[in-house]
């Protein structure tokens, strides 16, 4: 069975500009040791990148081909990752630089993209238009909304409840105008916005990233955030049961991505010695398999979430961890299949290429 992996980021802080670029270019020109630059970067940011290597440097096809080892990826959806150009529609060029990229030259082929946009924008609609014209694999876009509480969680966003705000809605309309779709990455705190969304808008796909990504669910994070295991289970019922509302909306998909991203509260282990899979399996089955009963096979996609889950794991123990567990819960070959290639080839249009 081949393999498409649903979300992976693809970036070159030193010749594109990134929100890390300047990070980036510091540590060329400066010999600063990582383990260094780690210990002194804000808590926030330590928690959320676990280890900064791979942000400073480009990751690239065939960055991504040698982390995917053996795992057979067939193709891959590249997901916006923090592009900062100048210019109203500045965002389309990073779907122009991603198009113009090797994929397919002894790498996975290049399945589609999610753009940036913000729908809160007077001009977003002109800059849909621009990423449709930057590339015919353009499929919608990801904003950045993610929010929470914890002031000591990294989010970008300061406005709570934006994804219910007017001016956000008034510009969703543009995207479900052009039956794009939506790429949601929120904290668990949000997910009752997703859901009011995808009741609003139930003919526009809503793709959750990362099953709402609660944050310090596997342990602290923040100032108060996963504090002690009555408060991590706190969170898993207030995850569970918000999931459990978002999924009965059938415009939306989820995807069984970023569990091992560092902001859920997994220890960083040493560097090239990934989280053992049974150590993983541990920690994430009980959401994997809630995310099963409420979502079904049909409803879900596996994405690798790399390179910004490489602190935690690899590829292969990612995708092992997560359809051993699948497949612990009774997904039969023929769901772990759909989960694994054929739902992302349906909802990003990979098979009409």
């Amino acid at each position: 069975m081949t393999v498409v992996d649903a979300h992976i980021h693809q970036w070159d802080p030193l010749t594109t500009p990134r929100e890390f670029s300047g990070l980036a270019k510091l540590f060329r020109y400066v010999p600063i040791p990582v383990d260094l630059a780690k210990r002194l970067a804000p808590r926030r940011e330590r928690e959320f990148v676990g280890d900064p290597t791979p942000f400073v440097h480009p990751y690239l096809p065939r960055d991504y081909q040698q982390d995917a080892g053996e795992v057979p990826v067939e193709a891959i959806v590249h997901i916006e990752v923090e592009w900062n150009g100048k210019g109203r529609l500045a965002p389309a060029d990073e779907t122009r630089w991603v198009e113009s990229l090797p994929f397919g030259v002894d790498t996975p082929a290049l399945g589609a993209i999610m753009g940036a946009g913000d729908p809160t924008a007077p001009d977003f609609g002109e800059l849909l238009d621009a990423h449709q014209a930057a590339s015919r694999r353009f499929r919608g876009i990801r904003a950045r909304v993610e929010t929470h509480p914890d002031p000591q969680v990294r989010a970008m966003c300061k406005t709570p409840g934006l994804l219910t705000s007017s001016a956000f809605l008034s510009g969703f309309g543009a995207l479900a105008d052009r039956g794009l779709a939506f790429e949601a990455w929120v904290y668990s705190g949000q997910l009752p916005e997703v859901t009011a969304l995808a009741e609003r808008y139930p003919d526009t796909t809503i793709v959750l990233n990362h099953l709402g990504t609660p944050a310090g669910i596997f342990g602290p994070v923040g100032r108060n955030t996963g504090q002690h295991p009555g408060q991590r289970r706190e969170l898993f019922v207030r995850w569970r049961d918000d999931l459990a509302a978002l999924a009965v909306h059938t415009n939306v998909v989820s995807k069984v991505s970023g569990l091992m991203m560092p902001i859920l509260g997994h220890p960083v282990p040493e560097r090239g010695k990934p989280t053992p899979v049974p150590v993983l399996l541990e920690r994430i089955s009980p959401m994997l398999e809630h995310a099963l009963d409420v979502f079904g096979a049909d409803r879900l996609i596996w994405g690798s979430n790399f390179p910004v889950d490489k602190p935690i794991t690899s590829i292969p123990n990612a995708a092992e961890a997560v359809a051993t567990a699948l497949s612990g819960h009774g997904a039969d070959d023929k769901a772990i299949e759909q989960i694994f290639r054929t739902n992302a080839e349906r909802v990003y249009g990979i098979d009409e290429l």
